[in-house]
């Protein structure tokens, strides 16, 4: 059994597939995309000692001819070095524009090698088999890809959408704590965007969630799905309301370039810059009472991080200045209202830089 959330675009729509137990339904669910022959399974080592045999045997079963690439593993290495190392790789294996690329683990793998089939020959067939919670709740739903730059996050890239997405919840059980948290935090930030139902059980739920109880966990990949396909189905590349999907971003982007990419996991990142905007929107007499607080207990109920190490105030506001969001010396972010409502706003870049000042800071 499997549940699925359809992102509509016209002729480039397709399924997420939330599918129960483990890889075994991945090539018969790509053969109805994908006309069997030739695949590439791009994955790295440690995704791949747990999974990349059985989705290989899946793919080998419904006819495909697969072929395993490796990535190294890690936020450290989501480089355009690493980009280009895979571009040359996928040419050195003869692909042509109907040979299909399966990104399978997180959202580093999901990124780099959905940019890779953006760019190789002008655009590959792409599945993307996300194995972290984040990726299932968010980076391999709706079509972005890329790489980080020195200067920033996410700064080359490209928008490519997937011809399917097949989850499978069971490889769920084997994330670590840390990286479970990790998508946790972009969990809550759909609640707060765009679904307050989600925020709330998630609240009523967070002791279930911390155990990993599979329904429950189910219901939080379904539902977030459903609100990314919805605003990537209302605006694709982000003239407008997709913008919105980028709460907590503003903050969260400039904290993981400041440290460092890969010293902090992206969902706890932006877990923290949802609650530095809210404080921030509540400042302006935007956020209704109550919303920093429910924002701040369900954290800390999903036993998320809420603090980060001092930072340099001059070096954050150097990062945000290089946001992809900013034109003209003008930033659009979200600006929290309540849970479940927020409303996009342009504020110039020396106003809106006043959020960095409400990251709760670490006394490390």
């Amino acid at each position: 059994m499997s549940q699925v959330v359809k992102v509509g675009l016209g002729d480039r729509s397709y399924e997420v597939r939330l599918a129960q137990g483990g890889l075994e339904g991945l090539g018969e669910a790509m053969a109805r995309v994908c006309p069997p022959g030739k695949a590439v399974l791009v994955t790295n080592p440690v995704v791949g000692a747990l999974y990349a045999e059985a989705a290989l045997d899946s793919l080998t079963q419904a006819g495909f001819a697969p072929v395993r690439v490796d990535l190294p593993d890690g936020e450290a290495h989501k480089t355009v070095d690493t980009w280009r190392a895979l571009v040359e790789d996928l040419l050195a294996l003869g692909v042509d524009r109907r040979t299909p690329g399966g990104a399978l683990g997180g959202g580093v793998t999901g990124d780099i090698a959905g940019f890779a089939a953006a760019t190789t020959m002008r655009g590959l067939p792409l599945v993307q088999v996300p194995t972290t919670l984040l990726a299932m709740v968010d980076s391999a739903v709706g079509g972005k890809t890329g790489v980080n730059s020195v200067r920033g996050k996410n700064l080359v890239g490209a928008f490519h959408q997937p011809c399917l997405v097949y989850a499978a919840m069971g490889t769920l059980s084997t994330l670590d704590e840390a990286e479970l948290r990790c998508g946790l935090g972009e969990v809550v930030k759909h609640g707060v965007i765009r679904d307050a139902e989600l925020f709330a059980h998630c609240e009523d739920e967070a002791a279930a969630i911390r155990a990993r109880d599979p329904e429950t966990l189910a219901v939080l990949v379904r539902r977030s799905c459903e609100v990314k396909a919805a605003v990537v189905a209302a605006d694709e590349r982000e003239s407008g309301l997709r913008a919105i999907l980028n709460c907590g971003h503003t903050v969260g982007h400039a904290i993981e370039t400041v440290l460092g990419h890969g010293r902090l996991r992206h969902g706890e990142c932006v877990a923290i810059g949802l609650l530095a905007e809210a404080r921030w929107a509540q400042s302006l007499g935007r956020c209704t009472e109550g919303t920093v607080d429910r924002i701040r207990e369900l954290m800390a109920s999903l036993e998320l991080r809420q603090s980060v190490p001092p930072m340099s105030i001059g070096a954050l506001e150097n990062a945000l200045g290089v946001d992809k969001k900013v034109a003209r010396g003008t930033l659009i972010t979200a600006v929290i209202h309540d849970i479940g409502d927020v409303r996009l706003a342009q504020f110039p870049v020396k106003d809106a830089a006043d959020m960095l000042r409400f990251i709760p800071a670490s006394k490390e």
